[in-house]
């Protein structure tokens, strides 16, 4: 299976539409179009602010898993909440962005969204685990399901372009 062919296969998902829709309708009504939106899209720094503070849930749980491989399981267990603790305004700041995409990057934002959130409940799982292979096996699951979300999101901003030449585009109205 070709992946690039994979992530641009997503795009093409009409199915998508409806969901991400109301989502995006569901983030305008709450986060409204004015000052909460723009800071949390980022214009005062000229760019999206979810790819920096993504690098922050990413971090502790790549290194969780191998803190967790050298026999540091407590170390580990921590990096894993750590990375929980930085979800919830990372997706705060996704969402403030998903709101602002087109239909076909909404396609692939939501699949994007959908394997952070699986791979956020797995490391959630992998700190309920007592065994040290149950804890592994969750770990796993987790950096498997982020892989895909982050090609996902790497697919949305790169080839899609999501976010980008945004603020020099706003500015020049």
């Amino acid at each position: 299976m070709n992946l690039r062919r994979t992530l641009h296969a997503a795009e093409s998902l009409d199915a998508l539409d409806g969901p991400s829709g109301a989502v995006a309708r569901a983030v305008r009504r709450v986060v409204g179009r004015g000052e909460v939106d723009r800071l949390l899209r980022g214009e005062w720094l000229g760019h999206p602010v979810h790819p920096l503070v993504v690098t922050l849930p990413i971090g502790a749980w790549v290194c969780s898993a191998v803190l967790d491989l050298g026999g540091r399981h407590a170390a580990a267990r921590q990096l894993v909440k750590v990375g929980l603790a930085a979800t919830p305004p990372t997706v705060l700041l996704g969402l403030a962005d998903f709101a602002h995409l087109d239909v076909r990057q909404r396609r692939v934002g939501l699949l994007h969204a959908a394997g952070n959130v699986l791979a956020a409940g797995c490391f959630l799982a992998s700190t309920r685990c007592r065994g040290v292979w149950s804890t592994r096996a969750w770990l796993l699951a987790g950096l498997t399901a982020l892989s895909a979300g982050g090609a996902l999101g790497g697919h949305l901003s790169y080839a899609q372009a999501a976010g980008v030449h945004r603020w020099q585009e706003e500015d020049a109205r």
